[in-house]
């Protein structure tokens, strides 16, 4: 019998379709829209999930999208210690249409941000983030990666190069544009978050399908 039950929960796995959106603000370098579309590509990479990226100043009209959304991946970029003013009036722009109707109750929510230092209060960012997932009621996904490098054998090709465990925070040189920095190291951390994230997303999608048909 468990055999049986196993077997169709794995056709169920395999069957569940799951909706991924990347929204994200992104200033004049396009740095922060590399970042998103790594995301989104390592989301695309977990078999039957359907990614799409939405501009943060787009959003207001997308509401749909979102809302048929498993999982929702946010990001910005830090300016000044905070996320980018573009990006807080997205967030703000939900308090009436999503806050207070919880639209975005029980998804799955993960965030990633960048900035032209190593540190530049990027962490302030994701906690930001990681709050307003939780203002939703939604379930936050961290990056899940150990720190990187932070040995003397480690070096900066690392995943997660500069430590951070909440979410992704990628470094790009101000001087430089986005078709070299952030670097390899930084885009390939934001895929992982994406491909976590879907996998997530997935498994909590087929658990409550297992569930409801239980009852």
């Amino acid at each position: 019998m468990s055999n049986v039950s196993s077997k169709g929960e794995e056709e169920l796995y395999r069957r569940e379709t799951v909706r991924v959106v990347v929204v994200y603000h992104s200033g004049h370098g396009g740095h922060t829209a590399k970042v998103a579309e790594a995301v989104a590509a390592g989301a695309a990479q977990v078999a039957d999930t359907e990614v799409q990226l939405i501009r943060a100043e787009e959003a207001p009209g997308r509401w749909d999208v979102l809302d048929s959304a498993d999982a929702i991946i946010m990001g910005a970029p830090t300016y000044m210690g905070s996320l980018s003013a573009q990006f807080k009036a997205f967030m703000d722009a939900t308090s009436h249409l999503q806050y207070a109707q919880k639209r975005w109750a029980n998804k799955v929510a993960a965030g990633f941000t960048n900035g032209g230092s190593r540190g530049g209060d990027k962490q302030t960012s994701l906690i930001q983030l990681m709050t307003f997932a939780a203002q939703h009621h939604m379930h936050w996904v961290n990056l899940g990666l150990p720190y990187g490098n932070n040995r003397s054998f480690t070096n900066e090709d690392m995943l997660n190069r500069d430590a951070y465990t909440l979410g992704v925070a990628a470094q790009s040189n101000l001087d430089q544009p986005a078709d070299v920095t952030p670097p390899p190291a930084d885009l390939r951390t934001a895929e992982f978050l994406g491909k976590r994230v879907a996998n997530v997303a997935k498994e909590l999608k087929v658990g409550r399908a297992v569930l409801a048909r239980g009852k």
